[in-house]
């Protein structure tokens, strides 16, 4: 299998970077990594683009007491008179977990892939027959929460001066509602305050589509010029 092909490598990266790779097939891949530089660089470039979800985790302080319990739990009190060994002492444990924390948010930065809360849905669109640009993949990925949404061209999307690129949430029944114009050629970040509630519900979102405009967006609230890339929401 020849991963120095453009396409299989991103197509691995991807999965692989948003978790969809798994088992048997994902540790192949990692004994790949070293020494397959095209695998590297797409890995590093799907971790680039999904890089934007971690500036929407809200970090949450834990509950009142949870020390004195982890504590009282792992060593319950001496019950003699004793005093207990320098290496049960809370402060020293609280020392070490706090040097663990810093280095493991470290490592996720470096690495461009923290652990989120909960996984992202990715949704793939694929290029319409319909006119417009050449028939490629647009890639949209929605934190599990529903804070933020990443979308980015596999291949960026030519396009007369004149027009741009419009997503849109299309619902079961009804018209689609836009989320916003997109990036013909780079990374684009809806944030959560410009996103539908429920987005991820799919009683609310059947699909995603991409369609093509005036300068602006749509001036009718629903597509105008050709829908261009289309994806089906699975959750």
């Amino acid at each position: 299998m020849d991963y120095a092909r453009q396409t299989l490598a991103d197509a691995l990266a991807a999965q692989y970077v948003t978790g969809t790779l798994r088992g048997a097939a994902r540790r192949r891949f990692e004994t790949l990594l070293p020494g397959h530089p095209a695998l590297r660089a797409a890995v590093a470039d799907w971790q680039a683009r999904l890089m934007p979800l971690t500036a929407v985790v809200v970090p949450e302080a834990p509950p009142t007491g949870t020390w004195a319990a982890i504590e009282a739990r792992l060593w319950p009190a001496p019950t003699s008179a004793s005093p207990a060994p320098w290496w049960r002492g809370l402060g020293l444990w609280r020392a070490a977990s706090g040097l663990a924390t810093v280095a493991a948010v470290g490592l996720g930065v470096l690495l461009a892939n923290p652990p989120p809360q909960a996984p992202p849905v990715v949704v793939v669109l694929q290029g319409t027959e319909a006119g417009g640009p050449a028939v490629t993949t647009f890639v949209a990925s929605v934190s599990g929460d529903g804070r933020a949404l990443v979308a980015r061209p596999v291949i960026p999307v030519a396009l007369p001066t004149d027009r741009v690129l419009e997503l849109w949430a299309v619902p079961p029944q009804g018209n689609p509602r836009s989320l916003g114009l997109v990036s013909a050629a780079g990374v684009t970040v809806i944030r959560r305050e410009k996103l539908p509630h429920a987005l991820l519900d799919n009683r609310n979102t059947a699909a995603l589509a991409v369609s093509v405009e005036p300068p602006g967006g749509s001036p009718t609230g629903v597509p105008t010029g050709p829908v261009v890339f289309a994806g089906k929401l699975q959750l």
